[in-house]
């Protein structure tokens, strides 16, 4: 028997990076901070809370996902896994055009 991958966990929390008190999604599993984008590597798959890392998720790019998502692509700080979450109607805008505006850039440098 196969288990479930996704575990529905979402909870209010204070985001270790910036601070601030994140409260529900209230319609997905929230699994990162609105404000400053930034995760805990702390799931192996969404929501069971396994993965002993612990080491902060940071926002590295912006893909565009199926239907005219997106999706934010992140960096662990402490084992350099690249992970991907859906972006949440609530996240900062500011922050989600300054990485895509820095991946240009980038882009463009090395052209």
């Amino acid at each position: 028997m196969e288990t479930k991958k996704f575990k529905m966990l979402d909870e209010k929390f204070t985001c270790l990076v910036c601070g601030k008190e994140v409260p529900p999604l209230n319609y997905t599993a929230r699994d990162h901070c609105p404000f400053c984008l930034c995760s805990i590597h702390i799931d192996i798959n969404p929501g069971d809370r396994l993965n002993s890392c612990l080491g902060i998720l940071k926002p590295i790019n912006i893909e565009k996902g199926k239907q005219d998502t997106f999706k934010i692509v992140y960096k662990c700080n402490k084992c350099g896994e690249i992970k991907r979450n859906k972006m949440a109607n609530d996240d900062n805008y500011d922050i989600i055009l300054q990485i895509m505006a820095d991946n240009a850039r980038n882009f463009n440098a090395k052209s």
